[in-house]
């Protein structure tokens, strides 16, 4: 029986050792749709994913839900500007006091010399007197002008501008503690100032990268 021509590898049918197909193992070839055991992009060898596997997560938004970052600006949360706004407040009520402060020194004495008492010890006690109002004066304008640099620090200030601003609001509220009943906006104010500073959206806010 004839097998056809023996030079020709086209007419071998049916010979032992047959051929087998084109870069597949003998007597195998693949299926469509099957994995070839190429190494696929950012997979195992072998491995790569079908339809119907997960995908890698999605990438969640940095810095607190707040666009920000590369190719974003971080817009300021709301507790961030009421911040700002509380701190400008203060500033104004701390200014008229340190003013009223320093008009009580002429108070002091004009409240000696309608007394008719002018000796030694009264007009050392005035003069004491004077003298603690006008620390208080001194003091409050210091404070004053510190609450206006952390309200210019709110847009543009990092984590040390929130750790400032957490101390002023405490010292806030323990001077209107101090001075109640006149003092408990002061002290509302310090409270709500520490409040809105400490929030996971202020965190966010003064810990976000500059670029």
């Amino acid at each position: 029986m004839s097998f056809g021509d023996p030079n020709n590898p086209y007419g071998q049918q049916g010979q032992p050792g047959q051929q087998p197909g084109y870069g597949q193992p003998q007597g195998q070839q693949p299926g469509y749709g099957q994995p070839q055991g190429q190494p696929g992009y950012g997979y195992p060898q072998g491995q790569q994913p079908g339809y119907g596997y997960p995908q890698a997560p999605p990438v969640q938004q940095p810095y607190g839900g707040y666009p920000g970052g590369p190719g974003g600006q971080m817009e300021m949360p709301g507790g961030v500007k009421a911040v700002r706004v509380m701190l400008w407040v203060i500033s104004g009520f701390q200014i008229l006091s340190g003013i009223l402060a320093f008009a009580a020194m002429g108070t002091i004495d004009e409240a000696v010399s309608d007394s008719g008492a002018s000796t030694a010890d009264t007009e050392a006690f005035a003069d004491f007197g004077k003298g603690i109002v006008a620390f208080v004066a001194v003091l409050t304008l210091i404070f004053a002008a510190l609450s206006i640099v952390l309200a210019l620090k709110m847009k543009t200030g990092g984590n040390a501008t929130r750790v400032c601003a957490i101390v002023y609001g405490a010292f806030a509220t323990l001077g209107g503690v101090i001075s109640l009943p006149l003092g408990i906006v002061t002290m509302a104010l310090g409270i709500l100032i520490i409040v809105f500073v400490a929030k996971s959206d202020g965190a966010a806010w003064f810990q976000r990268p500059r670029y």
